[in-house]
């Protein structure tokens, strides 16, 4: 009993990491007032960009660098991903497009962009099948050397790659960014009122820019995690399932708030698999399980809207675009 217990938290920490990395990018994107719905395509471009890049690196040389195996996929992620977040903030900031719109169109170019790279990239190399980086993945997959020997509580809170604590390192980096830093305080400014910063000399869409390409960025590595540590570099289409919905989510059941994010999203990877863990449930009782982690993030909508301290909702200027000449 006492090891399913463990198995099942170590599994919900895996499943939260990727959801993690979406909803922190997705807080320090909101903070500045932007709302990004295309953090699950961003999520699919950080992942396939990642694996375009590791899969010609590990196929150009027959003795990979495992130091190499790992950046250049960090570094692919990263470009793809930010690329997206570029777009969506020229469209929405300097275009001022609405941002719902814009959003929901990224998702859907991202999620094609993924499995159309994902189901062809062989094939432009003369090869069959489906990608799969072993080399690669298994250097991402790369655990603590010590794990095993702390028993149980290494073998289920010490026996992740490094994506998984950079997850948890970015959080709290975040939290402590925005309470207690002078550009963090800007940032948060921005998205409460841009015309009241914009008088007081910060620049709006400079905050904009930087906070959205960043939490695109932070986002694009939750795919990047799934693809290279979760599926050991390899890659499926629409494998990612609903996961850059449920770290939007997570958003607003941690009320905006990076540090409790990451212990929302374990709950939200909890929920996700906790169908697996139950014995003898019908198909109907498994997907009213899948459906916790939406109604529990419509609850606390609803609490966090009834009760009205200012501190738990979202920034005041969240979704709207900001003209200079009409302040």
């Amino acid at each position: 009993m006492i090891g399913t217990i463990f198995a099942f938290i170590n599994a919900a920490i895996i499943q939260g990491i990727p959801l993690l990395y979406g909803a922190t990018g997705e807080i320090i994107t909101e903070k500045s007032g932007n709302l990004n719905l295309g953090i699950p395509g961003i999520m699919y471009m950080g992942g396939i960009s990642g694996i375009i890049g590791g899969y010609l690196y590990e196929h150009s040389t027959e003795h990979p660098v495992a130091a190499l195996c790992i950046l250049i996929p960090l570094v692919s992620s990263l470009l793809g991903s930010s690329l997206m977040a570029l777009i969506y903030s020229f469209l929405t900031i300097t275009l001022r497009v609405n941002q719902n719109v814009t959003g929901l169109a990224l998702t859907t170019f991202g999620i094609g962009m993924g499995n159309f790279f994902g189901g062809s990239l062989l094939s432009f190399f003369g090869e069959t099948g489906s990608i799969s980086l072993l080399t690669t993945g298994n250097y991402y997959k790369t655990r603590l050397p010590f794990a095993d020997d702390l028993g149980l509580f290494g073998k289920t809170f010490l026996s992740f790659g490094f994506l998984a604590y950079l997850a948890i390192f970015l959080s709290l980096v975040t939290s402590y960014f925005l309470n207690h830093t002078r550009a963090g305080l800007n940032l948060r400014s921005v998205g409460e009122n841009p015309a009241t910063a914009d008088a007081a000399g910060i620049s709006v869409v400079k905050y904009k820019y930087l906070s959205t390409v960043i939490g695109g960025a932070i986002a694009g590595l939750g795919g990047l995690y799934f693809v290279m540590d979760y599926t050991a570099g390899a890659w499926t289409n629409n494998g990612f399932g609903d996961r850059g919905w449920l770290a939007i989510a997570i958003v607003i059941f941690a009320i905006w708030r990076p540090n409790l994010a990451a212990l929302s999203s374990f709950l939200f990877g909890g929920l996700y698999i906790l169908c697996v863990y139950i014995p003898g449930l019908s198909s109907s009782s498994k997907e009213i399980i899948n459906m916790l982690p939406y109604l529990v993030t419509i609850l606390v909508l609803v609490v966090v809207s009834m009760r009205k301290k200012r501190e738990n909702q979202p920034p005041a200027s969240l979704g709207l675009s900001y003209f200079r000449e009409e302040r």
